[in-house]
């Protein structure tokens, strides 16, 4: 519906994507003003539940309900409103949402009174107007035959021509061409921080590292690597340093294997993040995706090369993760992360690889848990809209038993990385904790989804797959091993599956119910 309407005081335009009162004029986001729209067929105060509002305002993608409260959240600052005593649009717990105020159509000619049922209708249409979209109908006719006619038009309407969608997407280890094969290092942070930069597309599917880093240096075919990840698109490439320059090559290839785009790029290792960006935002526009991402990278600026250079030796040790002693690897990496701190103590994603590497050792002391705090806490104070350092300090939050806070840095989170599968997980690991189990059930589907083949890192959850996680603590004993074994077929070599196998059978036992 693109005609103008009124929400109470407020003139909305859906074609300009604006909304205007006050004397000043916001310019929204489509999906925003698509959302508003929807409400606004309906009569105030109607209920749409929100399972209705995704489906409606995006069909075809596959998105979380926090795409949705991001849109109500915009709404609601424009609209100067607030949740807990609504005058526009209210919130109906676990339901969805309802218009409160009244709407009317902006009828040309007429003065801007709302109507008495307070609904959008159509306004009407003279006959000099029909005569002229009559006139105008058989042009468009007679241009789209003489199209038809030319050029490729007429295979394409025809269908000889197939448009190639990409609505997932995995991305590849990027393999080290540099003779040295130490700086290893910088390809596997260039992929990891390329999956993380395209995460932010809302309206992308991305798979996680935990997932991708599985097809390092594997022989199996790109279609073949499609298929067992179910996505549309894979993202492959190389890395070379030479000196203080760095060059990446990237291309986006079909399920089909037919390539679609590729290209180089040469920067300044200082300036590594802004090319991660530029890579990440040149495959957002080749598949059509809409970047939704808000102002949350972590270093805008270019970096000290002695701290990025620690930095990027510190993620090379919690990548190898258990390929050795973790809690050794883990400790290996803490000490680069702390030099690059020392180099350049305004380094955010030092801190929250900091954060990271105490946060998940096998054995940690109380020291460990406050270095998590202190660092997460330093990371969002540099970087708020980073949803990594939002993701730690919510993981320091619960450990600190603040149930509240920790939910509410895991939903901003998700927010700012729709496709992050570890913050579902640990939001449905709070609540489970919370005893909300439908809820849980629903977050932790989410992140095996977005994780389908989880493991092969140091993430603990991620190591026992998210579901089999789930359902240990449901005490669905069976149903756990089942999955941990595929797992383990997989990756007969990892001791941590084997792990929480023992566990699994251990707690079966323990309630004397045999496996067989």
């Amino acid at each position: 519906m693109g005609g103008g309407f009124r929400v109470g005081h407020w003139v909305v335009e859906p074609d300009l994507n604006t909304i205007s009162g006050k004397g000043r004029t916001h310019h929204l986001e489509p999906k925003v003003m698509e959302v508003l729209v929807c409400l606004a067929r309906h009569p105030p105060g109607e209920l749409l539940p929100k399972e209705k509002l995704l489906h409606e305002v995006w069909p075809k993608t596959f998105v979380t309900d926090d795409a949705l409260t991001r849109c109500i959240f915009e709404l609601r600052r424009v609209f100067e409103d607030q949740a807990k005593e609504p005058r526009i649009i209210q919130t109906i717990p676990k339901r969805g949402y309802r218009l409160i105020a009244p709407v009317a159509t902006i009828k040309e000619g007429e003065d801007q009174r709302p109507s008495e049922t307070g609904q959008i209708t159509a306004a009407k249409i003279t006959k000099s107007k029909i005569a002229m979209l009559a006139f105008l109908a058989i042009a468009l006719f007679f241009l789209l035959l003489g199209a038809v006619l030319v050029g490729g038009v007429r295979e394409r309407l025809m269908g000889k021509r197939t448009v190639l969608r990409i609505q997932s997407l995995a991305v590849l280890p990027l393999q080290n061409l540099s003779a040295d094969p130490r700086q290893e290092y910088l390809s596997d942070a260039i992929t990891d921080a390329l999956i993380t930069d395209l995460a932010q597309i809302g309206s992308l599917k991305v798979i996680s590292r935990t997932s991708s880093m599985h097809y390092k240096q594997t022989k199996k075919t790109l279609p073949e690597i499609a298929r067992e990840l179910n996505v549309d698109g894979i993202v492959e490439g190389t890395v070379q340093l030479s000196g203080d320059r760095v060059r990446v090559t990237a291309q986006l290839v079909h399920a089909s294997d037919k390539h679609l785009w590729a290209n180089t790029y040469e920067w300044d290792l200082r300036d590594l993040f802004a090319l991660e960006r530029n890579v990440a935002d040149d495959i957002a526009h080749r598949v059509q995706a809409s970047v939704t991402r808000q102002n949350h990278a972590v270093q805008p600026h270019p970096a000290n090369l002695e701290a990025l250079e620690a930095y990027l030796e510190g993620r090379y040790y919690v990548i190898k993760g258990d390929s050795g002693p973790r809690d050794d690897n883990l400790r290996k990496a803490a000490e680069y992360f702390q030099q690059a701190i020392g180099a350049d103590p305004t380094f955010a994603p030092a801190y929250i690889g900091l954060a990271d590497s105490h946060l998940y050792l096998w054995w940690p002391s109380s020291e460990d848990l406050t270095i998590v705090k202190n660092s997460a806490e330093k990371a969002v104070e540099l970087a708020p809209d980073s949803p990594d350092a939002r993701l730690e300090l919510g993981e320091a939050k619960f450990d600190d038993w603040d149930w509240g806070g920790a939910e509410e840095e895991y939903r901003r989170a998700i927010a700012l990385n729709p496709n992050n599968a570890r913050a579902h997980d640990s939001l449905g690991h709070l609540r489970d904790v919370l005893g909300e189990i439908d809820e849980a059930w629903k977050e932790h589907e989410i992140a095996q989804q977005l994780d389908a083949n989880a493991g092969g890192n140091f993430w603990p959850r991620e190591h026992e797959d998210y579901l089999s996680d789930a359902l240990r603590r449901r005490g669905q004993f069976e149903k756990a091993i089942g999955l941990l074994k595929k797992m383990s077929e997989r990756r007969p070599d990892d001791g941590v599956i084997r792990w929480y196998l023992s566990e699994n059978f251990t707690s079966l036992n323990f309630h004397g119910q045999p496996f067989t």
